[in-house]
């Protein structure tokens, strides 16, 4: 009839007629189901609010002497709205059959009916119930991502979300590459908060960032005395971290001292203590980070290949912004809204022409560039939209532009057509954002003709949009 089933899927099947009962009760167990059987709605009721658990279908007849169908179906949607509801009816009562699929019900089958004809429709009603289901803890697993600023539709980002799902139930190393300002330590940490780690400490340690005397101690821990200035026992970021999961964020940063250590640890699951000789147990989830080329790195014996395998089980290489262009603009809007909120300014999106400049700009830094620009934005803005003036110079492109303290006169002098032309474009740019690229409107913010205005958008390569504007016709 169809593939078969765990045996821990439970149908509800719900009748007065004791034959049919019987009869799909011998059908639906020889498919590997657990059958509930019910004469009628009362009892149908009681076994569904007693259930351990919500049935994912249930068979019920329309008519029954006790009830109806649609009793059943509110009863069982009470318990639980992912249970699926299919009706069994006479001909006569097709149209209270389509009514009750308008109130929730998955489908009807009409007495007389073949018994490969329902156990096709029980499959479909469960395969869909897998999907919701799937689409449902995805979308909880992608909103979890989004808790930590990850977001993006593109391919790539997709690609990211569907690792972090796969591998943060495991207890694998992951060594995530990627520019710096990618958002490696928030995936880090995403995958932290979604393993059965997440109530257990999330640790990071910038393995650049302290000089290679006390990265030891920092990691490992060390005894009182063990060293000068040593005044007190540390029990280090790997016994701090003991049942969580410790991030080593600049990994290829780590002196090749400290690299076989690090290699031992994830050996042997153990740390010793600086000027200690006992070793102790630990259970930390490694994760590892890094924007240099590691593979380079192994080849010019700069970091060892045998710590690189061990980091290296799974490799998450985040992409850099510029290769995911189709993310700015949501991006873009999520910072907008929390600096928003957290300045109290009433900023709630962009004009056109401040997300197309964003659009094209290539964020050398990535994400934290991005962050950085759309803060500087919020705080600037004068407006409910953050414009081209918002922005920074670099990403509105004038970057070339002199703002006011360079209208006067430098020691070294200066080319004055040059200075005149910048303030000239960039006043043009200003009045054409203002006006969402109107340029009659536009004209008129800036005192000159529509002609005079055609002549400088054709002499500094401006072409805006128009707005349905006609190439010519009177002056304003």
């Amino acid at each position: 009839m169809h593939s078969a089933v765990p045996p821990t899927t439970r149908l509800l099947v719900v009748d007065d007629e004791p034959r049919l009962r019987q009869m799909l009760d011998i059908l639906f167990r020889r498919e590997g189901y657990e059958v509930v059987s019910a004469p009628g709605y009362r009892t149908a009721v009681e076994a569904i609010e007693t259930s351990p658990r919500p049935f994912p279908v249930v068979l019920t007849d329309l008519m029954m002497p006790d009830g109806s169908g649609l009793d059943v179906l509110s009863a069982a949607k009470r318990r639980s709205p992912a249970t699926e509801v299919i009706l069994i009816t006479a001909h006569s009562s097709v149209e209270n059959a389509i009514a009750a699929m308008r109130s929730g019900a998955y489908d009807f089958v009409t007495k007389p009916f073949e018994p490969g004809e329902l156990g096709a429709l029980v499959a479909k009603a469960l395969e869909k119930q897998a999907i919701v289901d799937e689409n449902r803890r995805l979308k909880a697993r992608f909103e979890h991502l989004d808790d930590h600023g990850i977001v993006g539709k593109s391919p790539a980002m997709t690609g990211v979300f569907e690792l972090v799902r796969r591998i943060a139930a495991t207890r694998t190393t992951v060594l995530i590459t990627g520019e710096s300002g990618t958002g490696k330590e928030r995936v880090a940490r995403a995958i932290h908060d979604q393993s059965d780690r997440s109530q257990q400490p999330f640790l990071v340690v910038n393995c650049g960032a302290l000089p290679e005397s006390l990265m030891e101690s920092e990691l490992f821990g060390h005894e009182k005395g063990a060293f000068t200035g040593a005044t007190g026992k540390q029990r280090g970021l790997f016994r701090e971290a003991d049942g969580g999961t410790l991030l080593l964020d600049e990994v290829g940063e780590l002196p090749a001292s400290l690299q076989v250590k690090l290699l031992r640890v994830l050996q042997e699951r153990k740390v010793r203590a600086v000027g200690s000789a006992q070793e102790m147990a630990v259970d930390v989830r490694l994760l590892a980070a890094t924007n240099r080329d590691v593979e380079a790195d192994v080849e010019s014996g700069r970091f060892r290949q045998d710590l690189y395998y061990r980091l290296n089980v799974i490799r998450m290489e985040l992409p850099p912004l510029r290769e995911r262009q189709e993310d700015i603009a949501e991006l873009a809007e999520r910072f907008v809204a929390r600096f928003a909120s957290e300045m109290g300014k009433e900023v709630v999106g962009f004009t056109d022409g401040a997300l197309r400049a964003l659009a094209k700009y290539p964020f050398p830094g990535n994400v934290r560039e991005l962050e950085n620009v759309i803060e500087r934005a919020v705080a600037l803005a004068g407006s409910r939209a953050i414009g081209l003036g918002d922005l920074t110079p670099e990403v509105s492109g004038m970057a070339g532009a002199p703002g006011p303290s360079l209208l006067s006169l430098p020691d070294s002098g200066c080319q004055l057509d040059e200075v005149m032309n910048e303030v000239e474009r960039r006043l043009l740019v200003e009045a054409l954002e203002r006006t969402d690229g109107v340029r009659k409107a536009a004209a008129r913010l800036l005192g000159i003709t529509f002609r005079s205005l055609r002549y400088r958008l054709a002499k500094y390569s401006l072409d805006p949009d128009t707005d349905g504007e006609p190439e010519s016709g009177p002056e304003s």
